[in-house]
């Protein structure tokens, strides 16, 4: 699928999902009240893109691009930490599968690639992607995610996603299910970044959909 059509697809889908979601409730929170936000931790990270595709890189060049383009943007939530919420944070390899999977090729593109390719999606379309992964108002850590199967959660986008958690032979693991019926769904693989404050995070390895993509 080209780029282009990709990014009206979204759009489109996107405003949908807002404006047909109802708010719903979320899980038990934790008692963070520490007010790092989840930009400074981020953006500590001064190596720029490099080979270690657990860490992130894209989605902090992803967040700054916003805010440099929509200064007043709801992404801005993320540079508050007095603001609660909990945000479900994308790998570098994350963005690496979305781009090799929407643009069809064999491998995996690099960190530099992936993120030029994210941002040719246009920045309204990175911003709707972004506020996909944000849960505004609740402090929910590795505890209340285990707890809450079945939740829907209502992002910043309006839209939802739902916490799905299954029994392995090592344990429980959250995965999280968004609009797009045919990719995996993300699993959360490290909980609680940023633990303590208000704002707090969990990494996923896929990216959050907010629309069903052939």
């Amino acid at each position: 699928m080209k780029i282009s059509r990709l990014a009206a697809r979204l759009a489109v889908g996107a405003m949908a999902t807002a404006v047909a979601t109802a708010a719903v409730a979320v899980p038990a929170q934790a008692s963070g009240t520490g007010t790092r936000s989840l930009a400074a931790v981020l953006t500590k990270d001064t190596g720029g893109f490099d080979r270690n595709s657990r860490d992130f890189d894209v989605l902090t060049a992803a967040v700054l691009a916003v805010l440099e383009a929509k200064p007043n943007s709801p992404v801005k939530v993320l540079t508050d930490g007095s603001v609660a919420l909990t945000a479900f944070v994308p790998t570098d390899g994350a963005f690496r599968e979305l781009v090799r999977d929407i643009t069809h090729a064999r491998t995996l593109p690099t960190e530099q690639a992936a993120f030029t390719a994210v941002a040719g999606l246009g920045i309204d379309t990175v911003e709707n992607v972004l506020l996909y992964h944000v849960v505004p108002g609740a402090t929910i850590d590795r505890k209340a995610a285990l707890k809450a199967d079945g939740a829907d959660l209502t992002t910043a986008l309006g839209a939802t996603v739902e916490v799905d958690v299954k029994h392995c032979w090592y344990g429980r693991q959250v995965r999280l299910v968004d609009a797009d019926t045919s990719d995996r769904n993300a699993r959360v693989v490290v909980f609680d970044i940023n633990k303590g404050n208000k704002q707090i995070a969990h990494a996923v390895d896929r990216v959050l959909r907010p629309i069903d993509l052939p």
